[in-house]
């Protein structure tokens, strides 16, 4: 198998995992119960490390393409997902092109992931709330958030309280598990490439 169908054939895979991992999302007890966690991030950062950021938002956009035959939020949150993703990988990949050794690929991620949650803000505000307040009102979905904590006042205060850390979650845990497996996951599938973590 050449590189390129290689690349391809991988990329491929990650695609439909990175698919599967969506669909098997769960509520957390301690955010609200319309806030679903999953780790669907995590091919495509272990493809961003493989090939580069590009790869990754393929991966990406892959992903919310078939999960969109299962949307229950008529592609509003595939379209925030995507926007997620990209800043993840860009984010992510750009950074550790600056010095390729382990220790940049950590700060890359845990950047990426912080920038991620930062830019969730502006995906929730103008994209996922706007949605949910075709279904409820915004005093409605503010109420839920105020059963956690009541001192919350706003929705942009329940954004940040929530949301962004939520999300920042999310990508430090797809962030620390790409730091574990992603050596051995590249001696797995044989590469050669030069955009992987590399040593101190």
């Amino acid at each position: 198998m050449n590189d390129k169908v290689k690349k391809l054939t991988i990329i491929g895979v990650f695609s439909a995992i990175a698919f599967i991992l969506m669909i098997l999302d769960f509520s957390v007890p301690i955010v609200p119960s319309f806030l679903k966690f999953d780790v669907s991030d995590l091919p495509e950062l272990l493809i961003t490390f493989m090939y580069g950021p590009v790869s990754g938002i393929v991966v990406c956009l892959i992903k919310c393409v078939l999960h969109l035959t299962v949307t229950t939020s008529a592609g509003v949150g595939e379209f925030s997902n995507f926007l997620l993703g990209v800043v993840l990988c860009v984010s992510a990949g750009l950074i550790y092109q600056l010095k390729r050794t382990r220790t940049m690929a950590l700060i890359s991620m845990l950047c990426a992931s912080v920038l991620m949650g930062l830019a969730s803000y502006l995906t929730n505000y103008f994209i996922i709330y706007p949605f949910y307040y075709n279904l409820m009102s915004k005093e409605a979905i503010l109420s839920i958030c105020q059963k956690i904590l009541p001192w919350i006042g706003s929705i942009e205060t329940s954004i940040w309280v929530f949301n962004v850390p939520f999300t920042i979650v999310k990508g430090l845990v797809c962030s620390l598990v790409t730091f574990l497996v992603y050596k051995k996951l590249k001696h797995l599938l044989q590469l050669d490439q030069p955009a992987k973590p590399g040593k101190n």
